[in-house]
């Protein structure tokens, strides 16, 4: 099943709030967890009968999430995480694949002591997201694919995006970690200065462009191939799940995500118009309504 989703369109939101502003009315608690050993930041809200995880995209951070967290924390006990390497959790001196990310999102779950989880990925968090669905399907009530990776090896995608996110790391300033962020919307005019702020500080940490490095490993053509997730695999998915997919993705068609609906067996594909690779942020209001709705059942 498949339809489209109209919200208010980026250039016209009434206003751009900054990260803090839209949480800033709630409860919730910044905290680390032992996840394997690794030290794992998660911003945590409300206290629902079901867990949600939320996973950022490749280079990112929870902050992605910061216009989602409250309205979930309404009906979830809401978890968003700097994934391995990223943000400001451990960075093990590795590369970092796919089946790297599963693992240490199994840790964190087993850490959180939880037995079954909601997972909602966005980019990174997505291909992260199926593969755990994959191979851990006993761990998943309901799954979100967000304008997700791992179906497609597109060089020139594959080289922007490893092209800004190593500049942004290296430079001395913040107009490549704005270049960067721009890249995700559709209207440039969403990033902030808040935002860029907000990842500046990740990005200026020690130990980041080394990390970023590893993290870009999945840029480099033969280990993304061995890395993309397979016909079987996704046919494998148990869990009832929603493939959200946006008219302006930069790094991937709505052919791509209409593709990947196809191949999980209880799927639905959602098309939000108007939206880059971040329709979480970009159009926070028609997100978090899709979103809420397909968890809720």
């Amino acid at each position: 099943m498949s339809h489209s989703a109209t919200g208010s369109s980026a250039a016209t939101q009434p206003e751009l709030r900054s990260l803090w502003s839209a949480v800033a009315g709630g409860e919730m608690r910044l905290r680390y967890v032992d996840a394997g050993g690794v030290r794992t930041r998660v911003l945590e809200a409300g206290s629902g009968r079901r867990t949600l995880i939320l996973l950022h995209g490749i280079a990112g951070h929870l902050e992605a999430y910061m216009r989602n967290i409250l309205p979930h924390a309404d009906h979830f006990r809401v978890m968003a995480i700097d994934m391995l390497g990223h943000g400001f959790t451990d960075k093990p001196d590795r590369n970092y694949e796919i089946d790297d990310y599963v693992e240490h999102l199994k840790d964190f779950i087993d850490a959180i002591g939880e037995e079954r989880v909601h997972l909602s990925g966005e980019s990174l968090g997505g291909w992260v997201a199926a593969r755990f669905a994959a191979r851990y399907p006993e761990r998943i009530d309901r799954l979100v694919l967000n304008t997700a990776g791992g179906m497609i090896a597109d060089p020139n995608v594959m080289e922007r995006l490893r092209t800004l996110s190593l500049a942004a790391v290296r430079a001395p300033d913040r107009e490549a970690t704005r270049k960067r962020l721009e890249f995700l919307m559709l209207d440039p005019s969403i990033v902030t200065e808040d935002l860029v702020e907000a990842r500046f500080g990740v990005y200026r940490l020690p130990g980041m462009a080394k990390a970023m490095e590893r993290i870009m490993c999945l840029q480099d053509l033969d280990t993304r191939l061995r890395n993309l997730l397979t016909e079987d695999e996704l046919g494998r998915i148990a869990a009832e799940t929603l493939v959200l997919w946006t008219t302006h993705d930069p790094t991937a068609s709505v052919a791509v995500g209409r593709r990947l609906a196809d191949l999980v067996p209880n799927s639905r594909f959602v098309v939000m118009e108007n939206c880059g690779h971040w329709p979480q942020h970009e159009d926070p209001d028609t997100f978090n309504r899709l979103h809420i709705d397909f968890l809720k059942g």
